[in-house]
């Protein structure tokens, strides 16, 4: 009986694999030992048995016992990329959540606004795609019910996805050494009926992050160099997002939310073709909450194609 609740759709695709492979290695490991019990006894002091060591080839064994296991590791591995592309493939429809990893807490916060500290709330049957990075060190959201688990990395983004299959709470832990208190750094996945996560996000509404991310823009002066107003020659954001940035060392990016963000941290690393080097960097002056509510905030610009086609 399997002990650990199988709570999201890649729960019983990944125990099958997993009792496969732990199935076939133990059917490996008895037919060696029992082998080698058959080959002791017979062969055994005092035996009366044939020892001249004369060979006796069988092709048909040998090449059993290449071929067999040959397509069983053929299998396996097959198996396994099926599995893994579609872990890393979120349905279009996904709701995207966005995680940052703290020692030693972790923050969700949804596009609506809601943000809460472990706890993170998402509704049975729909997709849910998580959005992390971490504010200090390397971090790794686990949630073993759900049988997920993705790094979380300072200056980058990482993501994961799932399909929730049962309401219930859930544990949700760091599963990289991140420090003294590594062992509290943990949480919970409340996973409600669609009804209830309606509500729920209902009677916690807040400025949406999108929102906060335009005030920041403003706040932070970025509109000063890439509002469409403006004189200085900068790149225009809207149309951006989605679309493929050609830059000034003759590479093609697509401006996703890893781009975004390198953009605002590491601006100097991908110069658009056309641009000049010359934006600072606010890696340090803006924390990562933050900087995801920018991100969510030109990815809205972004997706208005109608006003601007000029590339980051």
């Amino acid at each position: 009986m399997n002990l650990l609740p199988r709570a999201s759709t890649f729960a019983g695709h990944l125990d099958a694999m997993f009792y496969t492979m732990v199935g076939l290695s133990a059917v490996v490991v008895l037919g060696v030992f029992i082998t080698m019990l058959v080959f002791a006894v017979r062969f055994r002091r005092g035996r009366h048995v044939d020892r001249s060591g004369e060979s006796h080839r069988e092709m048909g064994i040998e090449l059993a016992w290449t071929l067999v296991p040959f397509a069983l590791f053929v299998g396996i591995f097959a198996w396994s990329i099926v599995l893994w592309v579609d872990m890393r493939t979120p349905p279009s429809d996904a709701a995207t959540i966005y995680v940052v990893g703290k020692q030693w807490m972790w923050e969700f916060e949804h596009p609506d606004g809601q943000r809460e500290i472990d706890t993170l709330h998402v509704a049975s049957g729909q997709p849910v795609r998580l959005v992390m990075t971490s504010q200090d060190v390397i971090h790794d959201v686990f949630v073993p019910a759900f049988r997920v688990k993705q790094d979380v990395l300072p200056g980058r983004y990482t993501d994961l996805w799932f399909i929730p299959t049962r309401t219930g709470t859930y544990d949700l832990f760091c599963a990289e050494f991140c420090g003294t208190d590594h062992s509290r750094m943990r949480g919970t996945v409340v996973v409600e009926t669609p009804a209830d996560h309606a509500r729920w996000l209902a009677t916690h509404a807040s400025a949406s992050l999108a929102a906060r991310g335009k005030l920041l823009f403003t706040r932070f002066g970025c509109a000063g160099c890439h509002d469409p107003a403006s004189a200085v020659h900068a790149p225009r954001l809207d149309g951006l997002y989605g679309s493929t940035v050609p830059l000034a060392d003759g590479r093609q990016v697509v401006a996703d939310e890893r781009y975004l963000h390198d953009a605002i941290v590491l601006p100097a690393s991908e110069v658009a073709a056309g641009y000049e080097p010359v934006m600072p960097s606010y890696k340090d002056r803006i924390d990562e909450s933050d900087i995801l509510a920018l991100v969510a905030y030109l990815k809205i610009r972004g997706q208005d194609r109608e006003t601007s086609h000029e590339p980051r």
